[in-house]
């Protein structure tokens, strides 16, 4: 049995609230299993980043204090996000991040991670790729980009170089699509240095970086079987991409 299977079995026999340990992929299939029910999810941060612990202020070198919010907390409906069926916790991406992670676990096999980690960005950066890619907003806006990578993140997003990618306080309730528009190599190459010298807001404010807030999205990709990452872990979907934004979709535990 499988963790979504074992969430799903304790909403039925009407659990109140389930303490998940893990980082963020186990807890997005945990998430996901909840999603709808009457389920509260308590978290006890597991993993290697813990994205979705900090930002809902559970501590990370703390497991007391962990343990006690899980124990004592009141749960509030939170936000996720979906794509063609899958939950999305925090982030999914298209493009040169999947690849990335797909390396990183390749070198994972004889380096440990922070080295994997290392390992698999030089690979990525020694020869980045650009996908044809179609996109359209809830508004109908239609718009087609060659770009390396497609990001979409639950709620808006941090662009500046001291928060970038993490959500921003008190910002909109809604996915926030980024797309980065350049597709040649010394381009994709040059605009990653820019980015490590600037930020990616002086990024998207020049448009070399698009960034739109939507509560849907549909993203066409060149090929019908596609490798996308969701909270870090690969999965294969079929185009095109339904990306949805669900509004209190599941009760967490917070402080």
């Amino acid at each position: 049995m499988d963790i979504a299977d074992a969430v799903r079995g304790e909403a039925d026999q009407g659990t109140h609230r389930l303490l998940i340990c893990g980082g963020d992929g186990t807890l997005s299939a945990a998430v996901g299993a909840a999603a709808g029910t009457a389920l509260e999810i308590a978290v006890f941060p597991g993993g290697t980043l813990n994205h979705f612990a900090r930002d809902f202020g559970i501590p990370l070198d703390d497991p007391a204090v962990a343990l006690d919010i899980a124990a004592t907390g009141t749960s509030r409906p939170v936000d996720l996000g979906s794509v063609n069926g899958h939950i999305i916790l925090n982030t999914s991406s298209v493009g040169v991040y999947p690849e990335f992670v797909r390396r990183r676990e390749d070198h994972e096999q004889r380096l440990n991670y922070p080295l994997a980690t290392v390992a698999a960005a030089a690979d990525v950066w020694r020869d980045p790729h650009a996908l044809a890619v179609d996109l359209q907003t809830a508004d109908g806006a239609h718009y087609h980009f060659e770009t390396p990578l497609l990001f979409v993140g639950v709620h808006e997003r941090m662009l500046e170089r001291g928060g970038l990618g993490m959500r921003r306080a008190n910002g909109a309730r809604a996915l926030h699509i980024l797309v980065v528009r350049e597709h040649d190599r010394s381009q994709i190459r040059a605009l990653a240095a820019k980015a490590v010298a600037r930020g990616v807001d002086r990024l998207a404010s020049e448009h070399e970086i698009e960034s739109y807030l939507t509560s849907r999205a549909t993203v066409v990709m060149p090929n019908a079987s596609c490798e996308i990452a969701i909270d870090g872990e690969l999965v294969q979907v079929t185009s095109p991409l339904q990306y949805r934004f669900l509004a209190g979709a599941v009760k967490v535990v917070c402080r």
